[in-house]
């Protein structure tokens, strides 16, 4: 593959050359041609200043790598072993058995092809899920339909998750179910905390890209639509129908809308973009609301602090903020701003907003009738 524009017009596209995508790190090659970001995700991570400037944990590479080969190694043989162990090895050292970013075998069987799932964390996640609804013991490779595999390959890594103790496991947070709130009463319940707010106190959660949550509130995946229905729709390649696995938005080009979005919506492409402009119009005008309202009230806690107001009022909108901040983040983390539940993430955003107005009045000593029941105090315990 070439590039024309570039420097030099025959310049090959290496995956194995790194991106500039901090400017601050002058010591990094120049910018180079990009296609799209899967053949990518392994060189990027190790360059990318949350691994070069703190230490993490192998388990990063859950995401970033092609994992049965780094597992099979780490475990000889045993896949399992190997998991455990390389999630608690520094990310430094784990980096250096992967060979190859996520590929064709981590979604696909490699004798039949077939569509797979390769990644404990979602394994377990989904059985837990599966559970909620009813379904006891759950094995997502022998029980999933092929359609629901469409989605669920990608569901291994762009959702919400932590690292579990000081073992690191990978762990999603789905024991009570795949919404924010689902989330935010695992996380309490657990005693998670991501870092201490510097200007409040407040013990914060950091939310992760929860597309595959966001999504399964959507109507799409009420109708059966997939995330490769949309993201790597269907092209001809001489008398063959395949999955165009150049992953990426139907929004790219009027050919991709043609591809993912016509063959349901009878309509035009024009018609289509404007359709998904206003719901992302939508979706920044209520963040912007919501996050002028979250400031606020961490603001109003940093003064709170050093005012003499009463630390179980301080407490409580401390509790508040760990709710807007981390519902807040959900939903900015989230890849399709708005569009993959956009009824959903605007009714989650309106709760950071009341989130915010209900932490200031609880600084004020006022605790107003309400029927969102967030937590009045937060956890008692980090794991």
């Amino acid at each position: 593959q070439t590039m024309a524009r570039n420097r030099d017009p025959l310049r090959q596209i290496r995956p194995d050359l790194p991106r500039r995508r901090h400017p601050r790190r002058h010591r990094d090659p120049p910018p180079r041609p990009q296609l799209t970001d899967t053949p990518y995700m392994l060189i990027d991570q190790r360059y990318t200043r949350r691994t070069l400037e703190r230490p993490q944990p192998g388990a990063c590479l859950n995401c970033h790598a092609s994992l049965p080969e780094i597992t099979t190694k780490l475990g000889n043989g045993d896949q399992a072993a190997g998991w455990a162990a390389m999630n608690k090895m520094p990310f430094k050292e784990a980096t250096t058995l992967a060979t190859h970013p996520v590929g064709c075998i981590d979604c696909h069987d490699p004798k039949s092809m077939a569509l797979r799932v390769t990644r404990p964390a979602f394994i377990a996640g989904i059985a837990e899920y599966k559970a909620t609804q009813g379904i006891k013991n759950y094995d997502v490779n022998k029980q999933a339909t092929v359609q629901e595999m469409r989605s669920f390959v990608c569901a291994q890594c762009h959702v919400e998750y932590y690292f579990k103790g000081q073992e690191k496991t990978l762990t999603f947070p789905w024991e009570k179910g795949l919404t924010v709130d689902d989330a935010l009463a695992y996380y309490d319940k657990v005693g998670w905390t991501d870092f201490t707010h510097k200007l409040t106190g407040a013990r914060v959660i950091k939310a992760q890209h929860p597309d595959f949550e966001t999504y399964s509130q959507g109507v799409h995946a009420k109708a059966g639509v997939t995330c490769a229905d949309c993201h790597m729709s269907y092209k001809r390649e001489g008398a063959m129908k395949i999955t165009d696995h150049q992953v990426r938005s139907p929004m790219t080009s009027d050919v991709t809308i043609n591809q993912s979005c016509l063959t349901c919506h009878h309509t035009t492409e024009a018609d289509m973009r404007e359709r998904v402009t206003t719901i992302h119009d939508r979706y920044e005008h209520a963040k912007n609301v919501s996050f002028d309202a979250l400031t606020a009230l961490i603001t109003d806690i940093q003064k709170a602090t050093t005012s003499g107001t009463p630390a179980d009022r301080i407490a409580k909108a401390q509790a508040y903020q760990r709710k807007g901040q981390f519902f807040m983040d959900y939903v900015v983390s989230e890849n399709s701003r708005g569009f993959h539940a956009p009824q959903y993430t605007l009714r989650v955003l309106n709760d950071v907003t009341d989130a915010s107005r209900l932490g200031q009045l609880a600084l004020l000593g006022i605790e107003p009738t309400t029927t969102t029941k967030p937590a009045l105090q937060p956890p008692a315990t980090t794991s």
